[in-house]
């Protein structure tokens, strides 16, 4: 009987210890997103070792292209907009022809062509297709300090150019007024299907793809330690990326943030917040923002993401004719420049768009476009990452661990308060109210974003937090 009393005691034993076990084992691999090593290349994937080698890059435009360009232009056909519609209706046509008139006339292409190449470019192949990116190594360096790698991802529809106003103040801090104790050396990637980065071959090209890519130029490059920064898609490629290898990366900063797990408490704060913020960890600002709830957030997902809606179903038809018309992608872009920028620039006949960005810069970021003809496949990453549905995917289910920064700007499209991204971001070390900006952070307000990076990672270092995880 003592036996038969041991032998169950034992079986209890370890049927125990086979539950700890598993529930040890399984929560760390919930933890973590498996690594995507896909073949995006055209056909079969070779049997032989894939090429890792890494050769300059330079942007150049043929004269033929450059004629075909302002033929197309010429020909260009406008419809006469709505009176007093200003940019309610989308890109006002009267201010769209004032644009292109300075696209033929007095843009000067060779000369941002020259711009974009004063930083150095590089290419790489991974998993099958060329991944480019700006790679910008500090000028000086104090005796003894070590630049840290910075990873800057850009999203949809801008271009790696989006942050070329940013990198000096990150690679030369102190000659910008921003002290010496962190100097960045900065890589910003163009999303496969962006810019010079090869379109994927191959259905399913997602966010997860795209961090496991980067992952592997990071290595490549020689950084097993990086701190990461992005907006729009740059902040799921980034998080992603930090779900992949929460040991490699030290830092997570970000200037947008979108929440797509929502639970009962969602739901009651947003009906209750407004009247009950510190019941739900509401700040003041996050109420002036949020609030009232139909018209900050309801009336913005319906009236902001029908592009998205497009994108994510049948993006291949829009982009055929955006494809062909330079007129007609300039004003698909720019009035995503306008509205996120700010959306009381719907109330100007002009979109506000030079309020914030020059002609120059909004033209080049068009032209990366049109000379590249990404911005079909550019569309395509909608279908990739909704087209299964939001919350279905592992990335949406697992939280983030790493140390997280971010920047909240008054102007971007949806407000997430802090209570709300921490239910995702586990670890957030700083959250901060921007005092203005929108939606393209980097390219409109490369100043506050910059300093809002430093104290960052400022925290991160000072008191290790990494090592933390």
């Amino acid at each position: 009987c003592s036996s038969l009393a041991g032998i169950m005691l034992l079986e209890v034993f370890l049927v125990l210890g086979t539950l700890l076990i598993y529930f040890l084992f399984s929560k760390k691999n919930e933890e973590t997103l498996p690594f995507k090593d896909g073949w995006w290349g055209r056909g079969q994937k070779p049997v032989t070792k894939e090429d890792s080698g890494i050769w300059p890059f330079k942007v150049e435009t043929a004269e033929e292209e450059l004629s075909d360009l302002f033929r197309r232009l010429d020909q260009a056909r406008f419809t006469e907009p709505l009176e007093n519609s200003c940019f309610h209706y989308g890109t006002n046509s009267v201010h769209l022809r004032k644009v292109v008139s300075y696209w033929k006339n007095q843009f000067n292409w060779k000369k941002q062509v020259e711009v974009l190449n004063k930083y150095p470019q590089f290419k790489t192949k991974i998993q099958g297709i060329d991944i480019h990116f700006v790679h910008v190594k500090p000028p000086r360096l104090p005796e003894g300090q070590a630049a840290k790698p910075l990873l800057m991802v850009h999203g949809w529809p801008g271009s790696f150019y989006e942050f070329y106003k940013i990198i000096p103040l990150l690679t030369d801090p102190a000659s910008h007024g921003l002290g010496d104790e962190h100097i960045f050396e900065v890589i910003c990637p163009s999303i496969p299907g962006y810019g010079f980065s090869e379109a994927p071959h191959k259905q399913d090209f997602n966010s997860v793809s795209a961090a496991s890519v980067f992952y592997e130029l990071m290595l490549r490059l020689g950084f097993n330690e990086f701190y990461t920064q992005g907006g729009d898609w740059g902040w799921l490629i980034c998080t992603n990326l930090a779900q992949i290898a929460p040991s490699h990366v030290k830092g997570l900063h970000l200037n947008m943030v979108f929440v797509s797990k929502l639970g009962l408490s969602h739901l009651l704060s947003m009906l209750l917040g407004r009247y009950f913020p510190g019941l739900f960890g509401f700040q003041d600002e996050d109420v002036r923002r949020m609030f009232p709830f139909l018209k900050k957030w309801l009336y913005k997902i319906l009236s902001e993401f029908g592009y998205a809606h497009i994108q994510t179903t049948k993006p291949d038809t829009v982009g055929c004719g955006l494809n062909d018309s330079p007129v007609g992608l300039a004003a698909y872009i720019l009035e995503k420049f306008s509205s996120w920028t700010d959306m009381e620039f719907q109330n100007l006949e002009d979109g506000g768009l030079e309020r914030k960005f020059s002609l120059d810069d909004l033209l080049t970021n068009i032209m990366i476009y049109w000379v590249s003809g990404c911005i079909v496949s550019s569309m395509r990453f909608y279908k990739e990452n909704l087209q299964k549905g939001i919350g279905t995917q592992k990335h949406e289910k697992l939280t983030v661990q790493v140390p997280t920064g971010i920047a909240a700007f008054p102007n971007e499209i949806l407000h997430i308060p802090q209570a709300w991204a921490k239910k995702k971001y586990t670890n957030i070390v700083s959250f901060h109210f921007m005092p203005r900006g929108g939606h393209f952070a980097a390219f409109e307000e490369p100043e506050l974003l910059a300093k809002d990076i430093l104290q960052f990672v400022d925290k991160v270092e000072k008191e290790q937090l990494w090592k933390k995880k």
